[in-house]
């Protein structure tokens, strides 16, 4: 789910470094909105990311 339906961002994976310089998984999460868009002409609830909401590629119901 955590991914947006305009762009296709998603998770993101990386390594946490201690000061020991010892690494562990992480992950990044996008930061996914559950919005009512209008897709031709209907409201309809998508996930999209806030880059894309800031931009102006999905217009709000």
């Amino acid at each position: 789910m955590a991914k947006c339906e305009i762009c296709g961002k998603g998770v993101h994976f990386g390594n946490n470094v201690s000061h020991s310089h010892r690494r562990s998984n992480r992950i990044w999460n996008s930061n996914i909105q559950s919005v009512k868009c209008k897709v031709n002409g209907t409201p309809k609830r998508m996930h999209v990311c806030t880059n894309c909401l800031k931009s102006g590629k999905v217009e709000r119901a």
